[in-house]
């Protein structure tokens, strides 16, 4: 699933079976009382924390396990040009059978020990995600805008999500697996009607979205430039 990109260089994508993912135990990513929903604020602290904390631990042995929390890079394609965003749907191929079917504002997945060879491993997660999962003609800016934790389903309880706003310089993206996804360019107005059948990260995310996270990008703790994916 690799391309001709930086990212090729960051490590072999590998199956579930033997994948090593980063993880932080939900005890000190959540020192106190558990939280849901996103954080706007302290996100430069949380770096910190997961930076200095954070671990590889075997795919299969923590997918159902909510004491360790699985990274996750998770990318909302913004085109400034015409205030568009990208929406996607998972088929019945996707690799997260728990999510078929379900609209996505964001792409992204879990971070490899490979990640970490040349970039802070957050940073080389982001730039490998984004090179198999998107086709973008251009540069662009990825944004950290919010943390983000979801209890509610099963899936959300054992991952954690860094969210960043990307926005490329010019043109508009499109889905790279298109027999994982299908992808469509909206407005956030003509996406309202698939709300309810979005995964609860992406409703959290287009609430976000509506009261003006883009306008957060500016201040954010986290600015990656990420290389066209051709």
């Amino acid at each position: 699933m690799s391309v001709s990109s930086p990212a090729a260089a960051l490590g072999a994508v590998h199956t579930h079976a033997d994948e090593d993912v980063l993880c932080i135990p939900r005890t000190t990513i959540f020192p106190g009382a558990v939280w849901h929903g996103l954080v706007t604020r302290g996100l430069e602290r949380v770096l910190r924390t997961i930076r200095a904390a954070s671990e590889y631990r075997p795919r299969h042995l923590v997918e159902d396990d909510p004491s360790q929390q699985q990274v996750i890079p998770y990318c909302i394609v913004h085109h400034p040009e015409d205030d568009t965003y990208l929406l996607t749907r998972r088929l019945r191929h996707s690799s997260e059978r728990r999510l078929h079917n379900l609209y996505s504002l964001g792409v992204g997945g879990h971070v490899n020990p490979g990640d970490g060879e040349r970039f802070d491993p957050i940073v080389g997660g982001l730039i490998r995600e984004w090179g198999e999962e998107i086709i973008c003609p251009a540069r662009a800016t990825a944004s950290l805008v919010a943390l983000l934790n979801e209890d509610s389903t099963p899936v959300g309880r054992v991952h954690l999500g860094l969210v960043f706003l990307v926005e490329p310089e010019y043109g508009s993206v499109s889905v790279r697996e298109t027999e994982k996804l299908e992808g469509e360019i909206m407005t956030l107005e003509e996406m309202r009607r698939h709300y309810l059948s979005m995964e609860s990260w992406s409703q959290l995310c287009y609430d976000d979205l509506v009261a003006g996270a883009p306008a957060r990008a500016e201040r954010s703790p986290l600015v990656v430039e990420l290389p066209p994916a051709p």
